[in-house]
């Protein structure tokens, strides 16, 4: 399957891409960018408290909220809106309704970062 980046020169359609996810909380990789992969995941609901040691992740709403919850304080995200949650900080993401969230990060980020569980998948390509 052709990886689409910088180097493609292909555009990649988010709503067909988005389309093809069925499952919230399992991130899908869309691109990549130097040593980062773009990626679309669909969320619903609480997912675990974690950080990153060494990657910061930008998370950006393309529909519905987003709230990350951040142990001073929340954040909430609107369509439109981003934010970057720099390495080190504990996080935890949380929508009330289906949201739709386009990340970019590091190829080396684990979607729970340091915490290991049934959450914790590889993202594949779409």
């Amino acid at each position: 399957m052709p990886k689409v980046g910088k180097k493609s020169g292909q555009a990649v359609n988010l709503h067909s891409k988005l389309d093809r996810i069925h499952e919230t909380w399992k991130p899908k990789i869309i691109a990549e960018l130097n040593d980062a992969y773009v990626k679309l995941v669909k969320v619903k609901g609480e997912f675990v408290w974690h950080h990153h040691e060494r990657e910061d992740e930008l998370f950006l709403v393309l529909k519905g909220r987003l709230r990350i919850e951040l142990r001073d304080r929340p954040l909430d995200l609107r369509e439109g809106e981003l934010a970057v949650i720099p390495r080190g900080v504990e996080h935890r993401p949380v929508a009330a309704e289906e949201a739709h969230v386009l990340l970019l990060e590091p190829k080396t980020t684990v979607n729970t970062g340091q915490v290991r569980g049934d959450r914790t998948v590889e993202a594949e390509w779409i």
